[in-house]
């Protein structure tokens, strides 16, 4: 068990609500901030918020990451020894039409965060990036040893720039920093704007969904559980220099700084029409197709080198797909009280 107190942003979100649950029954102190923001239904988020108020040593913290001066006395009365920043303007299709939210949120916020972690010695900072950095890049699997400097939406600019940001964070104030690179995150109380849950409420609707690239898309599903094992186990592995890193000839997913980034995908690709047949199989129901040409930010395939994450967690996402819908798709009727 852990007297460690630990903040988790975005605690209201899909991935920090799974997470303050899994490090609250390991004996961390858990607060939880979230601005609690409608970008997607607030009750929700609320939900699960109801579900975290019986969690032992759970507070919550209703602010924006945004709010200079709220973050710093937070920061100054709290003294996390860790903090994990989940809190982001999430989604790529967004990003094109609001792309102001994404630099309030994803960059401003993001610089407050570091500038707590800094004045207040916390011990190691965990943020999140996402699998959108890789943008045009095509050689596969997507490893983190890769340039990342092809971004193809301003969520994934913002992403990468998170990246940069730690980077120097690590090198001029020797701040341990880890980012990590998830790849399409899905499970029960996930977000109404993923596919899982815009194609599971359809199909049960009997209403059309829309399917980009005509279904030639590839995606690293990967279930959350296998998301926050990975987390929690990355939290006390604090970040630390590699002696061998060489700026002639530079790794990117290491530094002279106490700077890492690792991919946590389930490394096994599945393709968009798999996926919803094994919606279907599980609704019982045919979804209604229709085919579209791929939206403007989109990549055509996602596939997670995971081998830096192994040999530094002894740990594999691994839940396969069919698992994972089952358990969300449970989930969703519980939730809505739908009947097939």
């Amino acid at each position: 068990m852990h007297s460690n107190s630990i903040l988790v942003t975005g605690a209201g979100g899909f991935i920090g609500f799974h997470l303050t649950k899994k490090l609250s029954a390991m004996g961390y102190k858990v607060v939880g901030l979230d601005n609690l923001n409608d970008y997607y239904d607030v009750r929700l988020k609320q939900s699960r918020l109801e579900v975290l108020k019986d969690v032992p040593g759970f507070r919550f913290l209703q602010a924006d990451l945004t709010d200079d001066s709220s973050m710093k006395k937070m920061f100054e009365s709290e003294k996390f020894d860790y903090v994990v920043n989940l809190a982001a303007q999430a989604g790529v299709r967004y990003s094109l039409t609001n792309p102001h939210a994404y630099v309030q949120s994803n960059l401003h916020g993001f610089l407050n965060i570091l500038e707590g972690c800094r004045h207040n010695k916390v011990k190691h900072l965990i943020y999140a990036s996402s699998s959108s950095v890789y943008g045009a890049n095509k050689k596969m699997p997507f490893s983190v040893h890769h340039n990342v400097d092809h971004p193809l939406s301003l969520y994934a600019a913002s992403k990468k720039s998170n990246e940069l940001m730690a980077h120097t964070y690590s090198s001029l104030y020797n701040l341990p920093t880890t980012g990590l690179r998830f790849f399409t995150v899905y499970g029960p109380y996930g977000r109404p704007d993923m596919a899982l849950f815009i194609f599971t409420k359809a199909i049960l609707e009997g209403k059309p969904i829309d399917v980009y690239n005509n279904g030639k898309m590839m995606r690293d599903f990967t279930y959350v559980d296998d998301i926050v094992e990975s987390i929690s186990r990355l939290v006390p592995k604090v970040a630390a220099p590699n002696p061998a890193w060489d700026g002639m000839a530079p790794d990117p997913a290491t530094s002279f700084a106490p700077y890492r980034v690792f991919n946590i995908g389930n490394s096994s690709p599945v393709e968009l029409m798999a996926f919803i047949e094994a919606i279907e199989r599980k609704l019982g129901k045919k979804a209604i197709k229709n085919l579209l040409p791929i939206q403007d930010g989109d990549v055509p395939a996602t596939y997670a080198d995971v081998n830096d994450l192994i040999r530094e967690v002894d740990f594999k996402p691994a839940t396969p797909i069919e698992e994972g819908i089952d358990k969300f798709v449970d989930w969703y009727l519980t939730y809505y009280n739908n009947s097939k």
